[in-house]
Order: C-alpha cells, then sequence, then structure tokens
C-alpha cells in the first residue's frame, strides 16, 4: 500500500532565485531521481505560489519522512543537489528546530465520504 505526504517550505523571496530554483528543477539531475526511488519515493510534485512550495508525495505506507528522506543523500550527487537547493530555500515560521521540510497535516480528504 502507499499513503501521500505533504510538507511546505520557502524559497527566498527574489524572482532570480525562483527561476533559478526552477530551471534545475527542470532539469533535475538523474542521480537525485535515483536516489529518491531508492529510498521509496514512488511520486514526487512540487508546486510553488509565489516563494512557496508545497511538496507532494506518495510512498509506501512504512515510509516515516523524518526518519527517511534524509536516506537519499547517501549518493554522492543527491547530497550535493541538496545542499545546493538548500542555497534556495528558507523555513517557513512553523518549522521546528529539526525540520526544513515542514510536515503539513491531513484537513480533508473527499475519500473519507465513499
Amino acid at each position: 500500500m502507499s499513503k501521500s505526504i505533504a510538507q511546505v517550505l520557502d524559497l527566498k523571496d527574489d524572482p532570480e532565485i525562483i527561476a533559478k530554483y526552477e530551471e534545475y528543477h527542470r532539469n533535475v539531475w538523474p542521480e537525485v531521481i535515483d536516489a529518491l526511488k531508492g529510498i521509496g519515493i514512488e511520486r514526487m510534485e512540487i508546486f510553488r505560489s509565489g516563494n512557496h512550495l508545497f511538496m507532494y508525495c506518495t510512498v509506501p505506507d512504512e515510509f516515516d519522512p523524518r526518519r527517511d528522506f534524509q536516506g537519499y543523500t547517501e549518493s554522492k550527487r543527491a547530497e550535493e543537489w541538496n545542499d545546493l537547493m538548500s542555497t534556495f530555500q528558507q523555513k517557513v515560521p512553523e518549522a521546528t528546530e529539526t525540520d526544513w521540510w515542514c510536515p503539513m497535516s491531513l484537513a480533508f480528504d473527499s475519500q473519507w465520504f465513499n
């Protein structure tokens, strides 16, 4: 079985930084995709509004974002990507000291009513 997880993060509020971030993601390094699949990410989507990012992932039921996400940086190239992307990003105010991407709780699911 699979489940969905969602997280938020902000980009630095600078049009040049935002454009560069999106350019990198249109040309993501293949090793990053391989590393994400290697930790169990079935699908990842990142949406943007202004400088706000919303990441939506489909993962195995046993996947724990706080435990498992950073495992993808075991790949040297993915770690390099992670370090580079963090230069474009900043935490949202709701993030804890240990969070970078801030987890979101599920507020509504239309499947609840089927």
